[in-house]
């Protein structure tokens, strides 16, 4: 019987079937089979064995080289990066189109190429070179010594990486334009990004060099591509962004080398993107006087703690089934607030329209801003402000308890470093979380709740009686 020469690869998952089908069946995406060429077999035998500096193996504690970060120049990218580049790791970014993917590795390769004297290479799939020195004089770029070069072969960049020029950090914009000449489907399949990918981080590693990888996302927001491609990096960076906000989020989602779930705050103007070292009086910047549906969420990002405004519309519905929307927070979520809120605390909200927003743009994940979230909608129902000076923040369990968050001094201080009088935060227990406690001079008033239900007193009777009637 004949060998097959093809098969049909998913361009969702990666998986392979023998035939083409209208649905793959290892992730159920429809019309994702796409035919390539099945590479030739290499020779059988035994490799060699593994070596390490001519030792098979060697012990955990054995010394090696020092590997000095390489700071970008960029506070906020070296936040989210654990302190800077190590020399021979990778790095995916991915972000919304047109979010300022290029723009901050343009920025960070010329600070790098310029103030700490690296060299630097810029490789486009997407632009030619006149377009990206375009780019550079419009942000004010144009005298970095930055090496630019527009190419799509793999094989061609890792012969640069090869040579004894090679360059301390490497930008490839993107990683789906890359191709393989070895492979016979088209650039941005699954099998050329995957082996696309594979050889650049090969030969970075070999040389020491910091490789960039651009990547595209799906309408979902999830990079495009195979996943083993995250696992593949040392780092995985998102670039988020509402297209309405100036505010930029660099989020660090995977990190070999430092935090994860760090972030980096930007604001987008004509001259590039500028970092912003205190976000949480940014985001709070354009608040009103006492109004109802407002509240402050006290978060932590990372290890920064950040202070934005969560406000909520609670308006009657002239729809038979309400509606719900939300911008910046976990739909899900929401859904559980409103059912404990009338559930266990007799608030009554199911036949109005729900709006939920989390103020410039930031997306909110962590389940402390529960209480952020019911204080503003209850104050929405009522009509009652959620005091000014307040801060708000705690974890609502289904039978209604208000339970205890980490980095709770943090999350205190930042708030009293604003100016913050008080603090609406769950009920800390005797011998626990003392570290939690905020020092005498912070001067914030607390008012701890065990229970939802206990929230309501400071909005009034209005906060049950007229949500019923």
């Amino acid at each position: 019987m004949a060998r097959p020469t093809s098969r049909y690869v998913c361009q969702e998952c990666g998986a392979v079937a023998a035939r083409w089908a209208g649905r793959c069946d290892a992730c159920g995406a429809w019309n994702t089979l796409v035919e390539e060429a099945i590479p030739a077999a290499t020779p059988g035998g035994l490799g060699r064995t593994v070596k390490t500096r001519g030792v098979t193996f060697v012990d955990l504690d054995s010394a090696g080289a020092d590997l000095p970060r390489r700071t970008t120049g960029i506070a906020e990218a070296n936040r989210v990066l654990g302190g800077g580049l190590v020399p021979g790791s990778a790095l995916l970014i991915g972000g919304d189109p047109g979010i300022g993917k290029s723009t901050l590795l343009l920025q960070v390769v010329c600070r790098m190429a310029g103030a700490a004297g690296f060299t630097c290479a810029y490789v486009s799939g997407e632009e030619a070179v006149d377009q990206v020195r375009l780019r550079a004089a419009r942000l004010g770029l144009s005298g970095a010594p930055v090496r630019l070069a527009a190419s799509t072969d793999v094989r061609e960049i890792v012969a640069t990486l090869e040579g004894k020029d090679a360059p301390d950090v490497l930008v490839i914009d993107s990683i789906q334009t890359m191709f393989v000449d070895a492979l016979d489907s088209a650039p941005g399949t699954v099998s050329q990004v995957r082996a696309s990918a594979a050889e650049l981080i090969r030969a970075a590693k070999r040389k020491g060099t910091a490789l960039f990888l651009v990547g595209h996302v799906t309408k979902d927001g999830a990079i495009a591509g195979p996943r083993v491609l995250e696992h593949m990096v040392d780092t995985v960076l998102y670039f988020e962004g509402e297209r309405g906000h100036q505010f930029r989020i660099l989020r660090g989602v995977k990190n070999r080398f430092g935090p994860t779930d760090e972030i980096g705050v930007f604001e987008m103007t004509d001259r590039g993107l500028m970092e912003v070292t205190n976000p949480s009086e940014l985001f709070l910047a354009d608040r009103e006087g006492p109004i109802s549906g407002a509240a402050v969420f006290a978060g932590i990002e990372g290890t920064r703690p950040v202070l934005v405004e969560v406000q909520a519309l609670v308006a009657p519905s002239p729809l038979g089934t309400p509606r719900r929307a939300v911008v910046g927070w976990d739909g899900g979520r929401l859904a559980m607030v409103l059912a404990v809120l009338e559930a266990r605390c007799g608030v009554a909200i199911g036949p109005n329209d729900v709006y939920l927003n989390v103020a410039g743009g930031l997306r909110v994940s962590e389940p402390a801003a529960d209480l952020a979230v019911a204080a503003a909608l209850v104050s929405s129902l009522t009509g009652e402000p959620v005091p000014r000076d307040t801060v708000v923040f705690g974890e609502i369990g289904l039978s209604g308890e208000v339970r205890s968050v980490s980095q709770t001094d943090n999350r205190l201080k930042e708030a009293a470093k604003l100016g913050f009088a008080g603090a609406i935060l769950p009920q800390r227990r005797p011998g626990r979380h003392a570290e939690g406690r905020p020092a005498p001079e912070a001067g914030l008033t607390m008012r701890e709740i065990s229970r939802l239900d206990e929230l309501l007193p400071m909005f009034g009777q209005d906060a049950i009686t007229g949500a019923e009637g």
